[in-house]
């Protein structure tokens, strides 16, 4: 195993979290916007935004076992699930990225796959996490 490996992982763990947290924080800053999202991208109605802070509130756990290295099969598994099941979803910008800003939901992409790597390498990734 390559020495730079275990300190490579702990960088895109955190790097990973940041790019987290600022969506989970959303959902307690502008509620409105996760409304809008899960209209026009999970055919969600009518969510209250209560819904954006209990969606936030699941969020925030799953990000405080992401970042803590914790119970990695379930907290890595479930931010790649997620966010490939979001990306996914946003399959019409995806194939036509040069449409307005379509283009950067193409970010999402490279991001899936670093939380695929982390999630293949999480037995790997033992710097900094209070996991085994």
């Amino acid at each position: 195993m390559p020495s730079n490996l275990k300190p490579a992982l702990s960088i895109l763990r955190y790097a990973l979290s940041a790019f987290l947290a600022v969506w989970v924080v959303e959902k307690f800053l502008h509620p409105e916007t996760t409304v809008a999202i899960w209209k026009h991208f999970y055919l969600v109605e009518a969510m209250p935004e209560v819904g954006s802070y209990v969606i936030g509130a699941i969020q925030a756990v799953a990000l405080l076992g992401f970042v803590l290295g914790v119970a990695k099969f379930w907290s890595y598994g479930f931010w790649l699930v997620t966010h490939s099941l979001g990306t996914v979803l946003s399959y019409k910008q995806l194939l036509n990225p040069y449409d307005s800003v379509n283009h950067l939901f193409w970010a999402a992409v490279p991001v899936a796959a670093a939380f695929l790597l982390l999630f293949l390498l999480r037995r790997e990734d033992t710097l900094g996490t209070l996991g085994k």
